[in-house]
């Protein structure tokens, strides 16, 4: 789940009704019993979903799949019609929404329309995106469809900084984006979204970090968060690994080759209060399955309940019990540390 500031975590509260307090103790509780028990109970439905709602993006970041261009699923658009029809299923439990997971949201003409029927739900809704897309017009669309949460990806205060990782991109496209949402907040007197840079900590920008928090008082984001990158080739290291150990995922071991810094348990919360849904209804575990290979389902031919519940299911959360570090997508993964507030 995400971190909230005050007035972020009472919009958030305010979504909370009887039903989605009780599935989500019917979450936790099975959470629980499994870690004692080790076998997997599973009670209620995820309470957090993550929609994707394309695969395509405009930018080509180096450890990224949609940026690279190398996908070996399908690559495409979430219709707003299958949409609808899977948040009518599960919207009564479900309390988080986030409208991503690989691609930049705004290139989907319906994700706006999505993002005001979830609101319509009274669904906490959020996205993350690398802001090249926030016009004028798009901003306040923004403001007008009720989003929570928005992230903007600004991994530098440079533009010869930031286009080290955001390849292709234009740092002030993206600082006129944040502008135009910060303006038509205020002409709206919206309380939400809560704005966020988010500043992907690597090597080539870590002498940014105080910069970047002076440039964001200066345009007048809500806050700015740091995240750690994850590196798929980092054993014999990597030129993004930072050399400012709080913001690396890596660390030296004494043979001198890069090791994950923490203790992979065998157990996960991702596993039963969230999951993944891709843009043409694969049901996968988390965001870290980017190609979606461990596919516990597909909505075109069951219902969600269906998957939840189903034997695939079963035996993926038996399998990281008996040993996520031979899962591939959780040897890593490092939930729940990835992002620092400072």
């Amino acid at each position: 789940m995400p971190d909230f500031n005050y007035q972020d975590s009472l919009n958030f509260l305010s979504k909370l009704t009887l039903r989605r307090f009780v599935n989500g103790l019917k979450v936790l509780s099975s959470f629980y019993i499994t870690k004692w028990t080790q076998k997997p109970v599973q009670w209620g439905l995820p309470f957090s979903i993550s929609f994707e709602p394309t695969t395509s993006c405009n930018l080509r970041c180096p450890e990224c799949p949609s940026g690279l261009r190398a996908f070996t699923r399908p690559i495409g658009m979430l219709e707003k019609d299958f949409f609808t029809k899977t948040i009518e299923e599960i919207h009564q439990e479900m309390m988080y929404l986030i409208f991503y997971f690989q691609g930049e949201p705004y290139l989907n003409p319906d994700f706006l329309d999505m993002v005001k029927f979830a609101t319509q739900k009274k669904i906490y809704t959020a996205t993350s995106t690398n802001a090249h897309y926030l016009n004028d017009a798009n901003a306040r669309r923004t403001i007008e469809s009720g989003l929570d949460r928005l992230i903007i990806s600004i991994d530098g205060t440079t533009q010869d900084v930031y286009q080290q990782y955001r390849i292709g991109g234009k740092l002030e496209k993206v600082l006129e984006g944040a502008r135009n949402i910060v303006k038509w907040k205020k002409e709206l007197k919206s309380k939400t979204p809560y704005v966020f840079f988010q500043f992907l900590v690597v090597k080539p920008n870590e002498h940014q970090i105080e910069d970047i928090k002076k440039l964001a008082a200066e345009i007048g984001v809500d806050d700015v968060r740091f995240k750690t990158a994850q590196i798929y080739d980092y054993e014999n290291g990597n030129p993004l690994i930072p050399t400012i150990e709080k913001y690396s995922r890596y660390k030296k071991d004494v043979n001198g080759k890069y090791v994950i810094k923490n203790a992979l348990d065998n157990h996960c919360w991702k596993l039963w209060h969230a999951c993944v849904i891709s843009w043409d209804g694969l049901v996968v575990p988390c965001c870290f399955d980017k190609d979606a290979d461990y596919r516990l389902g597909d909505l075109k031919k069951e219902s969600f309940k269906e998957v939840w519940s189903s034997e695939a299911y079963r035996s993926f959360r038996k399998k990281l019990l008996s040993g996520r570090k031979n899962i591939d997508i959780c040897a890593n993964c490092s939930e729940g540390t990835a992002v620092w507030k400072d």
